[in-house]
């Protein structure tokens, strides 16, 4: 149950995938003319036209392959606000951005090194204490003349905290700031429709909800932002050889060197699983699977939720704390008593656990679902942390722990 890090398992058409590449084809895009290099250049376009699909985008083209979420988030904030502190270098301008205290460090970091060299100042917009919400009127509060960018963390990695995005993307246009989405934790979880949700940049793993493997990500630019959209490394392209100043047109302006085409293909058939699946089916599958959790977390005496205690705000990751547990015992006596495998710590998200009053105790435990989960896999780890905290008192009441091998389902 730790599928905010990455999700686990994957469909098995992914592995199938991956090692019919390294089997049959092994050749880089762009690279060759032969039937190999062919093929691997139309596997990568395919999938970004899955993503045009799953995201209702406008062009498959402006879906740009990045590392990871991080690197992805990395070429949005620093490629968008160096080359605004380049132009308005010569008016004694520097540029502002606008981040919220639930985001992940993907974010906090790149803006505070950038601040630390005073080519940005910024603005961090508090949260709500208890539910992790954001007030979309502190955005707008929080916006200055030199504001060039706004990004806000979709659905927190802590507390699951679903974000208004069309409430803040309607403040983000009306006042025309770029919105940059870190959809680590939504992207293959909830519909996210880029064109009705006015998103400018999206950002995301392709590891966690897309179902793909590790080393894979996705920076989504909405057409006309790459004019203001700088690149951050240049190199190898397989287009345009014959100049020695990287090419300007979409995909290849971000895209350098060759690309991790095991990797992409891997993420093509974890997206086609997602559209044959059907986003809003997954979606009502999480929702199950919340409520279910909730449901059994509620009578549990010295346990603490925290953020959103419904259905409503909120995505399948949950944090908790119990009272005489410090996060990493409460989940070595998950593995080690139960088989439940969660994340204790401060999760790469300091600021929100400072707002939770976590951030001194060592933070929480993390219960992240994914499609693969069940509802009685869910029954099962609330009834394991039940027996965990009745443990304490030596009172060991009877409890159904009839799902001893989670997921097997």
């Amino acid at each position: 149950m730790d599928n905010a890090a990455t999700s686990f398992p994957k469909p098995p058409a992914v592995l199938e995938a991956m090692t019919r590449y390294a089997n049959e084809l092994g050749a880089s895009a762009g690279r060759g003319a032969y039937r190999e290099a062919v093929e691997t250049g139309t596997l990568i376009a395919e999938c970004r036209r899955e993503l045009n699909s799953l995201f209702h985008a406008e062009n498959p083209e402006h879906f740009i392959f990045t590392l990871n979420c991080t690197d992805a988030l990395n070429l949005a904030i620093k490629g968008l606000l160096l080359h605004e502190s380049r132009i308005t270098n010569h008016v004694s301008r520097t540029p502002h951005a606008i981040c919220t205290a639930i985001d992940h460090n993907s974010i906090l970091r790149p803006l505070n090194a950038l601040a630390d060299r005073n080519a940005i100042t910024r603005t961090v917009v508090p949260v709500d204490p208890t539910t992790g919400l954001l007030d979309p009127d502190d955005i707008r509060r929080a916006i200055q003349p030199e504001t060039r960018l706004i990004a806000l963390t979709h659905a927190s990695n802590v507390t699951g905290t679903l974000q208004d995005i069309r409430a803040i993307a309607r403040i983000a246009r009306q006042h025309g700031i770029p919105l940059l989405v870190d959809a680590a934790q939504s992207a293959g979880h909830l519909p996210i429709d880029l064109q009705a949700d006015n998103i400018d940049l999206l950002a995301a793993p392709g590891h966690k909800g897309l179902l793909g493997p590790l080393g894979t990500g996705i920076l989504y630019i909405r057409p006309g932002l790459q004019k203001i959209l700088d690149p951050i490394r240049q190199g190898g392209t397989g287009s345009l050889s014959e100049h020695d100043r990287h090419p300007d047109f979409l995909p290849d302006r971000y895209e350098s060197g060759s690309h991790n085409a095991i990797g992409i293909i891997g993420l093509l058939e974890g997206v086609r699983w997602i559209n044959r699946q059907g986003i809003q089916n997954l979606a009502a599958h999480d929702r199950e699977l919340i409520a279910t959790f909730i449901e059994g977390l509620a009578d549990i005496r010295g346990l603490t939720l925290h953020g959103p205690q419904g259905v409503l705000h909120r995505t399948g990751v949950f944090s908790v704390t119990l009272d005489g547990f410090q996060p990493y015992e409460l989940s070595a006596a998950l593995e080690t008593g139960y088989g439940v495998l969660t994340r204790p710590g401060l999760h790469c998200a300091p600021l929100i656990h400072q707002t939770l009053g976590t951030l001194k105790t060592g933070g929480t435990t993390r219960f992240s679902f994914g499609p693969f989960i069940c509802p009685p896999d869910v029954g099962y780890a609330a009834d394991a942390l039940a027996q965990i905290a009745f443990s304490r008192t030596k009172k060991l009441p009877e409890l159904h722990l009839s799902h001893r091998n989670p997921g097997a389902q």
